[in-house]
Formats: structure tokens, C-alpha cells, sequence
């Protein structure tokens, strides 16, 4: 018996060395997701993946393992995007509202408009199931061939063709791979029996000489000489190659990508050019703004009005997007510019305060809330300066009690339009917006219409350029449906002011590539972002009273940096403060809460779908997700089920057809958990080995039984109950 436990012990010391070698390969999957995507840190994903990792390996049974994981999934989504106590579980009604739509937006395969909250939610369930089939590669089958191989490929790509430096993680990834491959091999061997250890060996011992030789080998070849390299690095061919593209397919003259000063005439298709413009040091990703166009004439935008700078006394900018009553966080940044970089312009963020540069004098002109740069009275480029501003948060229920008392001059001039506007597009901003009552819904569902459910498709080759009869907006909305930034946010600006709602249009860039803070001057929260020329970009402001402009992103593929949250603490109080006020007409306070609620449901859904009639748009998404968990849970529990309909035929009818159904169901059971019979294995041999493995005897005296009912036709009938215990025994012990 003692034995036996040893045996037993020092299997799962040895999988649980192997599954954490996996467990730090995927790892090195995730870790350059911080510096080649938006996401502003990994750290919470590595958390939950080793969570996750620790419950699989222990083989806490499914009904623990799965609610386990769930709440740490809902802990971090609330930490990441929800305010307020963990115990308060208002928001998840919004995230509810949240997946439902974006379930539909799936389905519709409109996968850029899936919200980066949703994007999260499925990262975490991608986690989840990777804790499951690396446990079944590595610990159940010990096949790591693949996963290793795939690892090395996938990191090699990026260090090659991106700016991941992974110098470090190919080494790690080196080390980690052999000693998986030697200790899966090792294991395969002590199962079938290939190497023999004696009752007082410990093989465990048998893991130093290899973790010796892998050592060994890793540091020899890191500090051996090696040859320079045979092949060409491809990537400045590559870049070659894609700047000498010049024309499309009409011979028309093909833009570059970048900022540029002329917006009168909008279209046609461009390159991208990601040379590098500037880098930059903040806290976060952000909107870097230059200036807004106000006149749109059918083909492009000019500014009302002549330029008027007027200097900006020791670099205070006075320049108020938003008003006083917005919630804002302080914070710097320091920009630097490529000495290729032509812009004689502030490049800022929203809620700007002042400007350090030690020479330099800042001019803003208040109509197109431009900021010009000069030294010695001439307009010059800039190599730098820091910035100190007020990072803001719009709250969204603010926004939708905003109204609609704009100030006279603020309607005047961004809700021009041409005359001669085809009546269409008014038609189309009236029916997106016919369900929604408040500014902030009806700009949310301008913003959403732009997806590839209604046939809009992002793309910079082949866009057209309107004729002399043709408005700029209606032939995007109406013909093409195809084009990029430009085509996207003078289109929302145009359905917007349609409806006499304050809109602009702005330009700038995006927030760039992060390349991770061990670069940076100020502090280790800043991270180092650089910004190219294929970073150039135009969006949207939509005008709130009280509030000020707030910036919306209608441009598929891209996100809105800036921060629109729910103050779900602020609801809680004002529902309690209403409970109090009127305690006697509780019942009747409740229903309107409810219908608000459902009313909430209908609008959010309406986002996508314009407020579709059928009652079934948010239901039957939920129906599938059920039914697909319930197929899920019957498959992870296929075993323990057939064994419990198994084992009562076995009861009731007995005999040599009974107990032959539950004989092969122990060998399919087997085989799954990896113990396969190979081909040259008589059914005793494959018995001895699993009772080695399990260290039991029950599997040889099944077999035995087996055997003399198909060879012999012997059925004992005074030993099937006894058989039928072992049977059951076998299995759970299998099963754990």
C-alpha cells in the first residue's frame, strides 16, 4: 500500500511539473500582447491564467471548478471596468446588456464593433479553456510536441516582423520546451513500464540529470560564437516594397497616409506609411489632437473665418473642451518628435493646461482650436515638450440628462450644412435615431450604425472620389459604404447635424504602439507609445450642454480612449433616496423601475439593430448560450452519466452481454485518460499495467472474468455482484 502512495505521489509531482512548463509557455503568448495591442497591461490575464492552471491541476471536480472560475472572471471584469463595492452587483445587468449585444454583433460578423469589454470577457474564457486542453495535451496524453513547436513559431514571428523584443523569451521558451519534452518522454516510459524503478526508488531523481542537461545546453549555446546571419532580414524589403506603391487601379494618384493641412477635398484611396512621427510618455492610451474643421461643402471641410493666434502666456494653454464639472485626473506626458516630422502644430490631449518647453512661444486660435508653434516670432517644428492635463471621464447617465439647450452660437456654426444636401441622408439620420429620445443615444446609434451588418467595410485602396455632382457623404452612406477614417467621421458628423445636434469634426492621431515603460523618464506607469504616420486620424465631438464636447469613434476597427463610464453609485443613492421619499407607493415606484430597466434593454439593443420588433432579438441568444452550456456540462460528465445507466443494466439483466458493454466502457474511460492499449498488448498485460499505474488489482480480476465469458462462455453468476463492485471501484478511481 505504502508503495502504491509513493507511486501515486510522485506521478503528480512529476504532471504537476510538466503542466506548470505549460503553464509558463502559454505565458509566453500572452506577454507581448501589452506592447503590440491597446491592452494597457497583462498582468491581470496572468493572474487568472495561473488561477486557473492551480484549480485544473488539482482536479477539483467540475461543479466547484466551474463556479470558481466564474467568480474570478466576474471579480476582474468588475475591477477592470465597473466602479463601486464587490458585493454590489448592479453592473451586472450592464454587462449582461453588454454580451447580448454583442452575441448579435457576432453573429452578424461585425467583429470591429465589439465592445473592448466584451473583447476581455472572451480573453478570460479563452484562458479558461486553456487551462482545460493543455492539462489533456501535457499531463493526460503527454503529447507537448505540438504546443512547444507552435510556441517557438509564434514568438520567433513577432520578434522578426514586429517590435516585441524576445531576445529573452525564445531562451526562456528554449529551456521550458526541452525539459517538458524529456519529462513527457520520461513519463510515457515509467507508464509502460519501459523503465523500472525499484519500490525504494524515488523517480523524482531521475528529473535532476535532466534539468542538468537542458541547463547545460541552454548556457553553452548562449555564450558560444555563432555565425552572422545567412539570409537577409526581410522586413526592410518588405517596407520597400510597400512604399513604392504608387497608383491604384485607375492610374489615379495614390496618397501616402498622414496629417496634412488640406481637408477641402476628401477621398480616394492612399498607402499606409508607418514611418515613425513622434514618440510619446503617458499614462495611457489617448486621442493626440491638432485641431476641428467646422464648414463642410459637400466635398471636404474649411474653417469658418480667418486664423487668429493669440499667444498662450508661459505655455497656459486656455483652451476648455469640456466644462468644470466633468470629472478629470491630473497628468503629463512628454512628446518627442522624428526630425523627419513636418508639424508646426501643439499635438495635445483632451483637457490640455500647459505646455513646458524652454524656447518656445504657443499661439492658439480659437476657431479651429489650433495651438502654433514658434521660436523667435518664426512658425517652426517642435523636438519635444511636456504636457500637463486633465485627463477626463464622462459620466453617461450626465450625458443623456444633458438636454438640448444649446448656446445660439454653438447651433449656428456646427450645425451648418450645404444647401443642397440630398434629402436622403436626412432621412436615414431620422430612422437610426427614431427609437432613442436622448442626445447621447441617438449619437451612440449614428456611431453604431457604421458596422458591417448595414455593408460599411473599412479600406484604403480603391475609394472612390466624388464627382463634381456628387456630395462627399451620400455617395459614401449610399454607394461605396467603403472607406476609412475621413469617409466614417465626416458621415456621423453630417447624419448628426441632420438633426440640428452640435457636431465637429477633428483630426489628429491615435494613440500609437505602446513599447512598454522601461523606457520611460517620468515614472513606471508611464508607458512609451510610438505614433507613425499610419496613426493620422479623424473622429468625431458631439456638443453637450453643461458639459462640453465628448469625442465619439465611429471608424470600424478603431476605439474610443477616452473614458465613458456609469456611476453606478450614484444610481444605488438616488433609488434608495426615492425609496424614502415616497415608502407608501413602493409598488408603484417599483413597475416604472422595471420597465426602465426593460426599456434600457430594448435601447442598448437598438444600438444595433435599430430597435428590431421581434421579441426574440435578445432571447434566443440566451436560449443557444444555455443549451450550449448544458451540451458542455453532459459532455465533461459523459463518463460518470453512462456509467450510472450502465451500471443499472448491469443490475437488472446481468449476464456476459451486460458485464462485455461494461468491460469495453472501462477501456474507453482509460483511453481517454491517455492509457491506450497498444496493438501488441494481450488485454492481461494492458490489465498489469493498469493496476500498476493504479495500484489495485481489480483491473486483472475483470479482466479474467472477461475473458472466460468470451473465450470460454463462462458466466458466474454468484460473482457478478462482487464484479460489479469492482467494476464501480475502478471507475472512480480512474475518474479521481
Amino acid at each position: 500500500m505504502r508503495s502504491a502512495v509513493q507511486a501515486g505521489y510522485q506521478s503528480f509531482i512529476l504532471s504537476s511539473i510538466l503542466y506548470l512548463c505549460g503553464l509558463f509557455l502559454f505565458l509566453e503568448w500572452m506577454y507581448p500582447v501589452s506592447e503590440l495591442t491597446d491592452t494597457g497591461s497583462v498582468m491581470v490575464f496572468a493572474v487568472f491564467a495561473v488561477y486557473s492552471f492551480l484549480i485544473t491541476l488539482l482536479q477539483v471536480k467540475w461543479w466547484v471548478s466551474l463556479p470558481m472560475k466564474a467568480a474570478g472572471t466576474m471579480l476582474l471584469m468588475q475591477l477592470l471596468y465597473f466602479q463601486g463595492p464587490v458585493l454590489n452587483l448592479a453592473w451586472l445587468g450592464e454587462l449582461s446588456r453588454d454580451v447580448l449585444i454583442n452575441l448579435d454583433l457576432m453573429l452578424s460578423q461585425q467583429w470591429y464593433a465589439l465592445t473592448p469589454m466584451f473583447r476581455t470577457l472572451l480573453f478570460f474564457m479563452l484562458i479558461w479553456l486553456m487551462s482545460y486542453l493543455l492539462y489533456y495535451w501535457f499531463v493526460v496524453m503527454k503529447r507537448v510536441f505540438l504546443f512547444v513547436l507552435l510556441t517557438l513559431v509564434y514568438i520567433t514571428v513577432l520578434d522578426t516582423f514586429t517590435g516585441y523584443q524576445a531576445e529573452f523569451s525564445i531562451i526562456r521558451s528554449f529551456v521550458l520546451s526541452f525539459i517538458a519534452l524529456g519529462l513527457a518522454h520520461f513519463m510515457r516510459e515509467l507508464n509502460n513500464g519501459s523503465v523500472k524503478i525499484s519500490r525504494q526508488g524515488n523517480a523524482l531523481v531521475w528529473l535532476l540529470p535532466l534539468i542538468a542537461i537542458v541547463l547545460f545546453g541552454s548556457v553553452v549555446g548562449f555564450v558560444a560564437p555563432k555565425p552572422a546571419p545567412q539570409w537577409p532580414d526581410p522586413v526592410p524589403f518588405i517596407q520597400s516594397a510597400a512604399e513604392g506603391a504608387g497608383s491604384d487601379d485607375s492610374g489615379s494618384v495614390v496618397r501616402k497616409v498622414g496629417y496634412g493641412e488640406d481637408d477641402s477635398r476628401l477621398g480616394g484611396s492612399f498607402i499606409q506609411d508607418y514611418a515613425p512621427v513622434f514618440r510619446v510618455e503617458a499614462e495611457e492610451d489617448q486621442y493626440w489632437r491638432i485641431e476641428t474643421k467646422d464648414v463642410y461643402t459637400g466635398k471636404g471641410w474649411e474653417s469658418s473665418g480667418e486664423r487668429n493666434y493669440q499667444l498662450q502666456a508661459n505655455g497656459d494653454i486656455s483652451l476648455d473642451t469640456f466644462s468644470k464639472n466633468v470629472e478629470t485626473e491630473e497628468a503629463t506626458a512628454v512628446l518627442v518628435f522624428q526630425e523627419s516630422a513636418d508639424i508646426d502644430k501643439l499635438v495635445y490631449p483632451y483637457g490640455i493646461e500647459q505646455v513646458d518647453h524652454p524656447e518656445a512661444q504657443f499661439l492658439l486660435d480659437d476657431g479651429t482650436e489650433a495651438v502654433q508653434t514658434k521660436k523667435e516670432g518664426e512658425v517652426v517644428n517642435l523636438d519635444g515638450y511636456t504636457l500637463t492635463y486633465e485627463d477626463p471621464s464622462f459620466e453617461i447617465n450626465k450625458l443623456r440628462e444633458a438636454g438640448t439647450e444649446d448656446p445660439e452660437e454653438i447651433v449656428e456654426r456646427y450645425t451648418q450644412l450645404p444647401k443642397d444636401m440630398p434629402e436622403r441622408v436626412r432621412e436615414l439620420a431620422r430612422e437610426v435615431t427614431k427609437p432613442f429620445e436622448t442626445r447621447y443615444d441617438q449619437a451612440k446609434a449614428v456611431e453604431n450604425h457604421f458596422t458591417e451588418a448595414n455593408g460599411f467595410t473599412y479600406q484604403t485602396s480603391n475609394v472612390p472620389v466624388p464627382g463634381e455632382e456628387q456630395d462627399y457623404v451620400d455617395q459614401f452612406l449610399f454607394d461605396s459604404k467603403a472607406g476609412y477614417c475621413d469617409n466614417y467621421s465626416t458621415s456621423m458628423v453630417v447624419l448628426l447635424r441632420s438633426l440640428d445636434i452640435p457636431a465637429r469634426w477633428v483630426k489628429g492621431f491615435t494613440g500609437g504602439e505602446m513599447l512598454g515603460s522601461q523606457n520611460s523618464s517620468l515614472s513606471d506607469e508611464h508607458q512609451v507609445y510610438e505614433v507613425t504616420n499610419s496613426n493620422a486620424h479623424s473622429w468625431v465631438e458631439v456638443y453637450f450642454p453643461e458639459v462640453g464636447w465628448v469625442p465619439f469613434e465611429p471608424t470600424q476597427g478603431f476605439s474610443n480612449p477616452i473614458d465613458l463610464y456609469t456611476d453606478w453609485g450614484e444610481i444605488d443613492a438616488q433609488e434608495n433616496q426615492e425609496d424614502r421619499q415616497n415608502p407608501e407607493d413602493e409598488q408603484e415606484v417599483e413597475e416604472p423601475e422595471l420597465e426602465e430597466e426593460e426599456a434600457a434593454t430594448v435601447m442598448a439593443e437598438s444600438d444595433v439593430d435599430k430597435g428590431s420588433g421581434s421579441s426574440w432579438g435578445w432571447q434566443w441568444p440566451v436560449a443557444a448560450a444555455a443549451v450550449g452550456l448544458l451540451a458542455f456540462l453532459l459532455y465533461r460528465s459523459r463518463f460518470r452519466w453512462q456509467t450510472y445507466l450502465l451500471e443499472l443494466r448491469f443490475r437488472h439483466r446481468g449476464g456476459a452481454e451486460a458485464y462485455q458493454h461494461a468491460y469495453l466502457h472501462v477501456m474507453k474511460i482509460l483511453e481517454a485518460k491517455g492509457w491506450r492499449r497498444k496493438p501488441d498488448q494481450t488485454l492481461r498485460e494492458y490489465a498489469n499495467m493498469i493496476d500498476r499505474r493504479y495500484g489495485t488489482g481489480e483491473m486483472g480480476r475483470l479482466t479474467a472474468q472477461y475473458e472466460r465469458m468470451l473465450y470460454k462462455g463462462e458466466t458466474d453468476q454468484t460473482h457478478l455482484k462482487e464484479l460489479r463492485q469492482l467494476w464501480k471501484n475502478l471507475i472512480k478511481r480512474i475518474l479521481g
